[in-house]
């Protein structure tokens, strides 16, 4: 009860903003709310509300000048980089209440406690979530609290999109028998589109759009509809990647970047048959979300993408036009694990460095 008081006070107390100095002039640093742990993924809700996520099995609502937790969260296993993940308001929200979230899933019993990424979706009514019930979750074995990807996507036909990463498993990245280093693709209910690549393929697991990802832990739709998404790569080698049905992106086999012993990655960067990542960089910033901005606001960033870096502390500005990047940074911008447009344009981006969901506007 004292850590809910302690919250709301936060979320209503009046925060300082700063001011980050851009190639499109001033933007304005707002501290939106403040005193999270952990926090992990954000969504908009109609109206104007927020959730957020930690990872220890927290959803809070911040709606009205107020932060409320909600109940009929999932257990998690919240161990390393796993627990309470991503939220995704999908856009019939209004009608169908329903709102879907990641997190890593007991898997197995024993001292162990196996846990694999998992999606599920439960109606938002007040502050509860009801009916809450898991529709996918990866195959079984993978173990450790490293590398779940967890990133959910709205298709423009309704479908859904989720990152699983490799788990640390590097060789079952590429092997369609199991869902660690993929993309997945599933209908609402959890069932698999019978146009999925590897539906009928014989060992493959259905549900595989994409394979060959490391740890893809930003993930979004493009101006034109397609997915992209960014990931880790081990010691240099984050990838920009357009995702594309039924492609091999590489891990471990190809890779810019080298092992964190210093040893080479696989057979170099180049393969037939592997696909090239859009961008990269090197050295590692550690990137975690991604947003493809519409220009509502600046207009000159139309298609631009955008990637909070957990390592450097800012957020990545690229302009797909050769990738150059920008860095918007402030004192606020300390591990940025997610970023998102708002509604009026705004960028909001969620800090897990110092707990705070922060929202940039023109200064």
């Amino acid at each position: 009860m004292f850590r809910l008081i302690l919250l709301v006070l936060l979320f209503t107390s009046p925060l300082k903003a700063q001011v980050i100095d851009t190639s499109q002039g001033p933007i304005r640093v707002e501290v939106v709310a403040d005193g999270l742990e952990f926090p992990w993924g954000f969504a908009f809700l109609p109206g104007g509300g927020v959730l957020v996520t930690e990872r220890d099995g927290m959803l809070w609502l911040l709606q009205g000048g107020r932060r409320e937790k909600v109940s009929g969260v999932p257990d998690v296993v919240a161990r390393g980089q796993g627990g309470l993940l991503d939220v995704m308001v999908p856009r019939d929200f209004a009608t169908s209440r329903e709102v879907f979230l990641s997190f890593s899933k007991r898997q197995g019993g024993g001292l162990r406690a196996d846990a694999g990424t998992a999606l599920g979706v439960g109606r938002l009514e007040g502050t509860s979530l009801v009916d809450f019930r898991v529709i996918f979750e990866m195959a079984p074995g993978s173990s450790g609290g490293r590398h779940f990807g967890s990133r959910i996507v709205e298709a423009p036909d309704g479908r859904l999109f989720l990152t699983v990463g490799e788990r640390g498993d590097r060789p079952a990245a590429q092997n369609l028998a199991r869902h660690e280093g993929s993309v997945i693709r599933i209908n609402r209910d959890g069932s698999v589109p019978g146009d999925n690549p590897f539906v009928g393929a014989d060992g493959a697991q259905p549900e595989i759009w994409s394979y060959g990802h490391r740890n893809p832990q930003g993930a979004t739709l493009g101006l034109d509809g397609r997915l992209w998404v960014v990931e880790h790569g081990a010691q240099g080698g984050d990838e920009v990647n357009r995702v594309q049905r039924g492609a091999n992106y590489g891990w471990p086999v190809i890779a810019y970047g080298r092992h964190y012993s210093g040893a080479k990655i696989g057979e170099g960067t180049r393969k037939d048959g592997m696909e090239q990542p859009a961008f990269f960089w090197d050295p590692s910033i550690a990137p975690s979300g991604m947003m493809i901005y519409s220009g509502k606001l600046w207009p000159q960033w139309r298609g631009h993408v955008f990637v909070g870096s957990l390592k450097f502390d800012y957020l990545s500005r690229l302009n797909p036009a050769g990738w150059a990047e920008e860095r918007l940074a402030s004192d606020d911008t300390l591990r940025v694990r997610d970023v998102r447009e708002g509604p009026d344009g705004a960028i909001w981006i969620l800090s897990v460095g110092n707990g705070t969901l922060l929202r940039l506007a023109p200064g």
